[in-house]
């Protein structure tokens, strides 16, 4: 059994000065992945710009062809870095308040926005329905849709919130093990994550749930961000971080095995090169990580995560005939980057002062909302 946690109540503080910078360059993954997508799987031509990133990352890192996963992974171990802390701080409804109640807002946006987009005929579903009902539409507002047989998504880009969700509740529930012997708690995810898979693996597929197979491949990239902050915390053995390691390894492997994965079989590789990233970068505070642009992207990171595919195709459609491909990848990055302002200050930053306001009245005494510190604040 793991030996007794090294941390003090409230949890250790350590500063990851670095997180926008991973954030930054996680934005800048998921938005070159879904343009390469879109360029090559959808309307088999090419770009400059892939080609070169095919032969340095793809060939050369040996990375998911389209960088795959590659931000999502960054933004998962964020995730756990950085909200295992905060799990171990603040009461148990403090911290649901707090980290559920900063994503709704502009979520619901979002998915509203989404929503108009395919009942004008302007977009199309992310799923194989030609549109969307009202049940469905009320559904996506709570994430349902990807629960649903079959799968409906009106915005695609939110089955990680999913991911995130799932892990504050586990975070919640297995708060006082986190507290007693805290690398149990990736080791008891791993198993809990090979249980399902191998559940949605054997069980007939009236009784699946198809999702969860999403979710427990992608969990392991959340453990792995604890795992590293359980190390720099001082909180287990190495041995006992070794063993926490090497078992979300084993999850990845048999998702892949099962291909329970979508992009490639490189999934194991890209979650130990985004691992060694967020080693060398999480506690950077160098200059590159005041720059403003690196700032600026890091956090309006989830407003971009959720509007960029809402603008991506019909943006790049209806520019390309006049600025030519670069010309209108330029032009879905600014109109990206306008509608992302927008929605981080007209809806995340006053959103925010108020579900802050409302989870430091959550859950008794504690440090309260300043765990929820900026860097900490969209993992």
């Amino acid at each position: 059994m793991p030996e007794p946690t090294a941390l003090p109540a409230p949890a250790r503080r350590i500063e990851f000065g670095g997180a926008n910078l991973l954030r930054a360059l996680a934005v800048l993954a998921v938005l070159y992945s879904h343009i390469s997508f879109y360029l090559i799987d959808d309307l088999g031509t090419g770009w400059w710009l892939i080609d070169s990133v095919y032969t340095v990352c793809v060939e050369g890192l040996r990375l998911n062809q389209h960088l795959s996963f590659l931000g999502v992974a960054v933004f998962m171990m964020l995730t756990g870095l950085l909200l295992t802390a905060s799990a171990l701080r603040n009461p148990p409804g403090r911290f649901l308040v707090n980290r559920i109640g900063r994503l709704l807002p502009a979520l619901w946006v979002a998915i509203a926005v989404a929503i108009l987009l395919v009942k004008l005929g302007v977009n199309g579903m992310f799923s194989g329905q030609d549109g969307i009902t009202t049940g469905q539409s009320l559904l996506s507002f709570v994430l349902g849709g990807f629960f649903l047989r079959p799968e409906v998504a009106v915005l695609g880009v939110t089955w990680t919130l999913v991911v995130q969700i799932v892990f504050y509740v586990y975070s919640v529930v297995t708060r006082p093990l986190l507290r007693a012997a805290p690398i149990a708690v990736p080791i008891l995810g791993a198993l809990l994550c090979s249980l399902v898979l191998l559940y949605n693996l054997y069980v007939p597929q009236p009784y699946s749930v198809p999702m969860l197979t999403k979710v427990a491949a992608t969990l392991p990239a959340v453990f792995v961000g604890q795992i590293v902050y359980l190390a720099w915390s001082g909180a287990a053995s190495w041995r006992w971080l070794a063993v926490a390691a090497l078992a979300q390894a084993e999850v990845v492997a048999l998702a892949t095995d099962i291909r329970a994965y979508w992009a490639g079989d490189r999934y194991l590789w890209t979650i130990t090169f985004v691992a060694i990233a967020v080693l060398l970068l999480a506690r950077y505070d160098g200059p590159i990580a005041r720059w403003t642009a690196v700032r600026w992207v890091g956090t309006r990171s989830y407003a971009i995560y959720l509007l960029h595919t809402l603008i991506l195709y019909r943006a790049y459609d209806w520019s390309v005939g006049l600025f030519g491909k670069t010309g209108a990848v330029v032009v879905f990055l600014v109109v990206t980057g306008v509608a992302s302002e927008l929605l981080y200050r007209a809806v995340e930053v006053p959103a925010g002062r108020w579900v802050g306001a409302l989870a430091s009245r959550v859950g008794g005494p504690g440090p309260g909302a300043r765990d929820e510190s900026e860097v900490a604040r969209r993992a």
